[in-house]
C-alpha cells in the first residue's frame, strides 16, 4: 500500500511541474540532450539566457566519436556537404586517424553555429520547448523536485521540474547555485581567437612556434580565416566583453610581422588554459554536462564533443529513471563521464606544454614526434583526440564490454540494416544473432524498453571482435552492455541494471 502511495505522489507531483526535466543552456550540448530527451518522450524546457543564437562558432568540427553517435540519431545527413579528414594533432604535433581504421573519419569547417541550428532544429521537431532570452538567477533542490527562478522580459517567475540539468558553460551559473566544487588550476596565459574577412593569410597549423609565442591559420569554407594567437607570457585577464580587434591585430604583428589590421573581424575572443573538473556530475536532482563540468584549453576541439557525448550517455539514463528505472541508474553518469572528464583535463593539459611552451619543450616534441612514427603510439594518440578510446565498466569478460558497438551491417528478414540504424529510435537494442529463442524469451519482459531484434550479419574474419558473438545488448547510447558469449553476468541482470524491473 504504502508503495502504491508514494507512486500516486510523484505522479500528483509531478503533474503540477512545469516540465519533467529543465535544461539550461541552448549550446550545443543542451540541445543534444534536449533531442535525446524527447526521443524517450521527456518532456523537456531548455532555458536560454540569450535571446537569439550568436553565430559565434569555438567549434568547427566533430571528432570520430561524435561522427558515430551523430550518424547513429541519423543527423549527419542535416548537416548537408562538408569536409572530413584523417588529418589530426596532439599538441601540434601530426596525427594521421586513418591508423585507427574507422568508418568515419573527422568532420572539419563544419562551424558551431551549424551545429547548433541542426541540433536545435532536430530538437524542436521532437516536441522539445525552447526558451530563448531566458536567464535563471537561482534555483532550490527539494530532494524530489528542483525550482528554478527565471528572469526574461516580462518579469521573474519559478519553474519546476524533477531534474535540472547545468549545460550552460564554462561560468556556469547552474553549478554555483547548486554548490558544485570546481578544482583544478587557474589560467596562466591568454590567447585570442578571431574569424576575419578581407584578408589572405597562409595555413599555419596549430601549435606553430614563432619568437614569442604560437600561432595558426585555418581557413573556413566561406573564405573567412580562422586564426589565433597567443603571445608567449601574457596574463590571463578577466573580461566582461570580448577584446578589441585591435589587440589580436597588434599581438598577430608583434608575432609574425604580418599586418592583418584592415581585416573585417567577423567575432573575436579570448582564453585561456585554465583547467577545472567538477568533483561530482550530480548533486541531488541537479546534473551537470559539457562545459559547466569541464573547462581546459580547447586543444583539438575536444570540449564540444565531449559534451556532446555528455548528452548522450545522460539523456536516455535521465528517461529511464524518470519512466520508472532506479534512481541508482544516474550514479552511473557521474561514474563514467568524470572519468571521461578526467582523461580529458590530462591529455588538453599536456597538449598545452606542447603548444605554449617555447624551446624549453622542442627536446619534448621532438621525442614525442618520434614516437608517433610507431603505428601503436599513433593509434593511442588518435584514439584519444578522437573520442574512440572510452570503454565504460559495465563488468568483466569480453574485451568490447562496455566499448561502443561497432558498425555492422546486417539483415533482418528480407530487409537490410545495421547496429547504427537499430539505434536511431534511441532505445536499447537486444541483437540475436543466432535465431536463439531462449535469448529472445529471457529479455521479453524488458521490450518496454528494448528491441528485441533476430538478425543475420555477414560472415567475419577471425580476428574481428565480434566473431563468434551470438547475441548482444546495446545500450541506446550504442555501448554494449551484455554479449554471448564473453559476460560474466547473465542476460536478465544486465537488462534490469541499465533498463529497470522487468514488465
Amino acid at each position: 500500500m504504502s508503495k502504491d502511495c508514494t507512486l500516486d505522489d510523484q505522479a500528483s507531483r509531478e503533474k503540477l511541474m512545469d516540465a519533467s526535466v529543465i535544461i539550461v543552456g541552448a549550446g550545443p550540448t543542451g540541445l543534444m540532450l534536449a533531442g535525446e530527451l524527447r526521443l524517450a518522450g521527456v518532456d523537456v524546457t531548455v532555458l536560454e539566457r540569450l535571446p537569439r543564437r550568436t553565430g559565434e562558432s569555438r567549434g568547427i568540427g566533430f571528432t570520430v566519436r561524435t561522427m558515430e553517435v551523430f550518424d547513429q540519431r541519423d543527423l549527419l545527413r542535416r548537416f548537408g556537404a562538408f569536409q572530413t579528414t584523417t588529418l589530426a594533432h596532439f599538441g601540434g604535433l601530426p596525427l594521421d586517424l586513418a591508423v585507427l581504421g574507422t568508418r568515419h573519419h573527422a568532420a572539419r569547417t563544419v562551424p558551431q553555429s551549424e551545429t547548433e541550428r541542426v541540433l536545435e532544429n532536430w530538437a524542436t521537431e521532437l516536441g522539445a520547448d525552447i526558451r530563448r532570452g531566458h536567464e535563471v538567477i537561482g534555483l532550490t533542490d527539494s530532494g524530489t523536485e528542483v525550482s528554478v527562478r527565471v528572469r526574461n522580459a516580462d518579469g521573474e517567475h519559478t519553474l519546476r521540474a524533477r531534474y535540472l540539468v547545468g549545460c550552460d558553460g564554462g561560468r556556469s551559473t547552474v553549478r554555483r547555485a547548486a554548490g558544485f566544487d570546481f578544482p583544478g588550476t587557474a589560467a596562466t596565459t591568454e590567447l585570442f581567437l578571431a574569424d576575419l574577412r578581407g584578408v589572405e593569410l597562409e595555413p599555419r597549423m596549430i601549435g606553430q612556434q614563432v619568437a614569442g609565442g604560437m600561432v595558426m591559420v585555418a581557413r573556413l569554407p566561406d573564405g573567412t580565416h580562422r586564426i589565433i594567437v597567443g603571445e608567449r607570457g601574457a596574463p590571463p585577464q578577466r573580461r566582461n566583453s570580448p577584446p578589441r580587434f585591435e589587440e589580436v591585430a597588434d599581438a598577430w604583428k608583434r608575432l609574425t610581422g604580418e599586418d592583418i589590421s584592415h581585416a573585417e573581424p567577423v567575432w573575436v575572443s579570448a582564453f585561456g588554459d585554465a583547467a577545472h573538473l567538477v568533483t561530482e556530475y550530480r548533486r541531488g536532482q541537479v546534473l551537470l554536462a559539457g562545459d559547466a563540468a569541464h573547462v581546459h584549453l580547447p586543444a583539438g576541439g575536444q570540449g564540444m564533443n565531449t559534451g556532446i557525448q555528455d548528452a548522450v550517455n545522460l539523456g536516455w539514463k535521465l528517461a529511464a529513471v524518470i519512466g520508472g528505472a532506479p534512481e541508482s541508474l544516474l550514479d552511473t553518469y557521474h561514474t563514467e563521464r568524470h572519468e571521461v572528464g578526467r582523461q580529458l583535463l590530462i591529455n588538453a593539459q599536456a597538449q598545452g606544454q606542447l603548444i605554449l611552451g617555447g624551446s624549453e619543450v622542442q627536446p619534448l616534441r621532438d621525442v614525442l614526434s618520434e614516437l608517433i612514427g610507431y603505428e601503436e603510439v599513433a593509434r593511442h594518440l588518435a584514439a584519444k583526440v578522437s573520442g574512440l578510446d572510452i570503454r565504460y565498466d559495465v563488468g568483466r569478460g569480453h574485451p568490447l564490454l562496455g566499448a561502443r558497438m561497432p558498425h555492422l551491417e546486417l539483415r533482418v528478414g528480407t530487409r537490410e540494416t545495421s547496429t547504427t540504424r537499430l539505434l536511431r529510435a534511441g532505445r536499447g537494442v537486444l541483437l540475436d544473432l543466432a535465431d536463439n529463442d531462449r535469448v529472445r524469451t529471457r529479455a521479453r519482459p524488458w521490450r518496454h524498453r528494448v528491441d528485441i531484434v533476430t538478425a543475420v550479419a555477414p560472415e567475419l574474419p577471425s580476428d574481428s571482435p565480434l566473431a563468434g558473438i551470438t547475441a548482444v545488448l546495446l545500450r541506446p547510447d550504442g555501448h554494449v552492455a551484455w554479449l554471448a558469449p564473453g559476460s560474466h553476468h547473465d542476460l536478465p541482470m544486465a537488462l534490469n541494471r541499465w533498463f529497470g524491473p522487468a514488465r
